[in-house]
């Protein structure tokens, strides 16, 4: 059993190397002539991670024996438990192999010899490079299908809370690639920051493997620290940062790769006079071998300080990309804008987040270049600042930008579509500062709106979205929209049904841009009813008409069950006990309640749901029906059974201790008790049970799931008014949620 260095660094890998050869040598008493024992993979380039795998090859001329000296090697590595990835091939059978399996021809440029015949490996190496450098073009076609459905499994490691260091786009995997692009003559891939960046994640890698203790990829939140310290790093954050940045570069690199081997397969296009073909497509820009550079005339006068944002805008529209000699001489030759901004480069600025597909490759190639910065100097702090929450799938900058391209689908929609654009790519500014974000946001949003050159007017509804960007999902979820106390504050917050639509707008794209969790049919209908109602009040004056009950829950014999998709309601005679009866048999069915609530007609209490399978699956209505009707005529073997199930809180939930907030003024008959806490099954079922035996009668409630925790608010009817009521209600509550 070999004992491996876990140290961290090009020189710890080195030693981990020359290791594991000395080892592999000594497997084999005495090495016959044609036959050689090479390494590739990590082994092959010296790059050994702690408990990377080995990869392989036994080269031979055909000698005798070569199955049995295969036996004698591969066993021990297998029992050392060293994963393994081996072969067994000629010089001609492992080229034929290359020839028609792209990843193979790849791990062939990494072969490295390690002991036996050295001129044999040397044969396999020149010809297996020889036969990439005659067929990269056409082999990179195949590479590249193979590499899109990769990121895709994998996502994108620059945006990624726990990405794979090596699978993920940006990863090593894609450094192997830039190197075959590089040694086939295709491209200047392995520039000095693709080095570096490359070098800063093997470094992770190691670490990461020396603290888990076994080969891991996946860089999880519960090894980040531990990792960071290893790399001398001040925490998990910065780590994740630096870990971004070189996944930039690196996809940066690639892209730029692709685009040399698609041009030499296609050619370049010339004219008669056999110069380049150049296409103008906006001013001082021009199309050339399909890349944007700018006109001689832009080179040779003094530049436009709104030269870069015009570059970039005509990028995003046409998706083409700029060239990276453009990047460059626009990074170290265009002058600074003045504030505030000159119209063309506000216009610029807007075309730029309003040009759809061609926004967020435009956006990471200026930001690449340090474009961006200039644009933006607040820009620097929120680079590949993580999101924790659970919700979100990118970092906080390319979230922004991912917001601004969902706005699109929006535009047609508003009034003001300049200003939507720009809401939803500044809503989130105030992210990473301390204090409530949309309020800290707020003042940062109006210097960015100011200097840009927006008008004073303009500037307040900047301001206002900012400050108001959560305002409509959460009351939609949250609070009773048929209450006409809840209309009514969102109209004096809103003020104009053109501020009301832009909040619509945005509301839609950041939940989009955050990620699939964030957002639902479900909470789209309710915003949806919220901005209709907020509508009828900002347009008429009048407040919306609570709706009516439903005329099949106030007639007939009781109890009435009606199931219909999403919707459970049920009419019974009234009784204490019965919302949280209902609750308990939806939890029992594995139903997730999205709100609830209660009324009372003539003497029948109304209760009716909004609710979703937990796993995906739906019950089984007929079984759910009967106990319903078990459950309201007070039939205690269904919440017994529930009650005889452990509710644990779901995994991942914070452990933070549950928060009750109290809202005395933000219902029309009732008070509004919040609760912040895990998210768990039964949780709605443990809760209106305590309130109940607490003496309070819930009329509403809003189920919000924010990850793994959720806020749920509790109309409670009556005043409140007693500090003794209130304190106990808020125990019986607390008490239920921490179970």
């Amino acid at each position: 059993m070999i004992e491996v260095s876990q140290k961290v660094g090009a020189a710890a890998r080195v030693e981990r190397a020359a290791a594991l050869d000395m080892w592999l040598t000594s497997l084999v008493p005495a090495w016959p002539s044609g036959v050689a024992l090479v390494a590739f993979g990590g082994l092959g380039r010296l790059q050994c991670a702690p408990h990377s795998d080995l990869d392989l090859i036994l080269l031979h001329t055909g000698v005798p024996g070569i199955d049995e000296l295969a036996a004698s090697l591969w066993y021990p590595i297998w029992d050392s438990r060293i994963g393994l990835d081996h072969s067994v091939r000629t010089i001609p059978e492992a080229l034929s192999v290359a020839h028609d399996d792209v990843k193979v021809a790849l791990s062939l440029l990494d072969a490295r010899h390690v002991t036996g015949d050295r001129d044999l490996t040397g044969q396999l190496v020149e010809a297996a490079a020889e036969q990439w450098r005659r067929t990269a073009v056409r082999q990179l076609v195949r590479l590249r299908e193979i590499t899109l459905t990769r990121w895709k499994a994998h996502g994108e490691l620059a945006f990624l809370l726990e990405g794979d260091i090596k699978e993920a786009a940006g990863g090593l995997r894609d450094v192997g690639i830039l190197r075959a692009i590089a040694q086939g003559g295709l491209a200047d891939t392995m520039r000095p920051a693709v080095r570096a960046a490359h070098l800063r994640l093997l470094d992770t890698r190691d670490a990461l493997h020396a603290t888990v203790g076994r080969r891991v990829d996946r860089l999880v939140a519960q090894e980040r620290a531990s990792v960071a310290r290893m790399l001398g790093l001040d925490d998990g954050d910065t780590l994740l940062r630096r870990v971004a940045s070189d996944a930039r570069t690196i996809t940066h690199a690639l892209d730029d790769g692709w685009r040399m081997a698609d041009r030499l397969r296609s050619g370049r296009r010339r004219g008669a006079d056999g110069k380049p073909q150049r296409r103008p497509v906006a001013r001082d820009v021009v199309e050339q071998d399909g890349e944007l550079v700018l006109a001689r005339a832009a080179i040779g006068a003094r530049p436009d300080p709104s030269l870069s944002l015009r570059v970039a805008a005509a990028a995003a529209v046409t998706q083409l990309p700029i060239a990276r000699a453009t990047c460059e001489w626009l990074a170290a030759y265009c002058p600074p804008l003045p504030a505030p901004w000159p119209p063309a480069a506000r216009d610029a600025l807007v075309t730029l987040l309003g040009a759809g597909l061609g926004l967020v490759p435009t956006w990471e190639t200026c930001d690449r270049y340090g474009l961006v910065d200039g644009w933006l100097p607040e820009w620097t702090r929120m680079r590949s600042l993580p999101q924790h929450n659970p919700v979100h799938r990118f970092t906080l900058d390319r979230h922004l930008v991912q917001a601004a391209y969902e706005a699109t689908a929006f535009t047609r929609e508003v009034g003001r579509p300049d200003l939507l654009l720009l809401g939803a790519f500044l809503h989130d500014v105030g992210k990473g500062l301390p204090g409530d974000h949309s309020t800290v946001g707020a003042p940062i949003a109006v210097g960015v709106a100011q200097r840009i050159g927006l008008p004073p007017e303009d500037v307040a509804v900047i301001e206002k979205l900012v400050l108001l960007h959560l305002l409509l999902p959460d009351v939609a979820t949250r609070r009773d929209l048929s209450d006409p106390m809840t209309i009514r504050a969102v109209a004096d917050a809103v003020g104009d049904t053109t501020t009301l639509d832009l909040l619509h707008g945005l509301a839609r794209a950041d939940a989009q841009a955050t990620g699939p969790a964030a957002w639902s049919d479900w909470k789209g209908r309710l915003i949806a009813d919220l901005v209709r109602r907020v509508h009828i009040a900002l347009d008429t004056g009048v407040l919306p008409a609570p709706p009516k009950p439903d005329p099949l829950l106030v007639a007939g014999p009781l109890p009435v069950v009606h199931l219909d998709g999403d919707r459970v309601a049920v009419a019974a005679a009234d009784r204490r006990g019965l919302l949280a009866a209902v609750a308990g048999c939806l939890a029992l069915h594995r139903l997730d309640v999205l709100s609830a609530d209660a009324s009372t007609v003539d003497g029948r209490a109304l209760v009716e749901f909004r609710v979703q399978p937990r796993y995906g699956t739906p019950p089984d209505a007929v079984a759910l029906a009967n106990d319903l009707r078990r459950a309201v005529t007070g039939d205690v073997s269904v919440t017994q059974r529930l009650r005889g199930r452990a509710l644990a809180a779901r995994p991942g939930a914070t452990h933070a201790a549950p928060r009750v907030v109290w809202h005395r003024e933000a219902a029309t008959d009732a008070v509004i008790l919040e609760l912040r806490a895990a998210d768990a099954p039964g949780l709605l079922y443990r809760v209106t049970s305590a309130l109940d035996e607490a003496g309070a009668q819930v009329r509403a409630a809003r189920i919000s799931t924010l990850g793994t925790d959720v806020v749920d608010a509790f109309y409670l009817v009556g005043a409140w008014a007693d500090d003794a009521e209130r304190d106990k209600a808020e125990a019986a509550v607390l008490g239920a949620a921490g179970t």
